[in-house]
């Protein structure tokens, strides 16, 4: 049975581009499911990668403004040149 990892989210700073983001720690993602219109967050890259090493199957409980959120990873985009994550898609479950 997999774990449920809980990670804060916030919605994505519309200012800055995802290599903004990317260089100031955070990690750009789409939460979409549905029935539900798709959210574009970010989060904190580093807690992201840990947690999703650990246990890439688990299922996330992402908070965005208070509300939480039960996904899977459904894609994580990595530079492969850099090993580096420059994206991620949650599905809901």
């Amino acid at each position: 049975m997999s774990s449920v990892i809980k990670l804060q989210a916030e919605k994505r700073d519309e200012n800055k581009n995802p290599r903004e983001l990317r260089e100031s720690g955070l990690l750009p993602a789409t939460v979409y499911g549905k029935g539900v219109e798709s959210l574009s967050v970010q989060l904190n890259a580093k807690e992201f990668v840990q947690s999703y090493k650990k246990d890439n199957s688990a299922t996330f409980e992402l908070t965005i403004d208070k509300k939480a959120y039960k996904t899977v990873v459904q894609a994580v985009q990595k530079n492969y040149s850099t090993n580096q994550e420059q994206n991620v898609e949650f599905k809901l479950v």
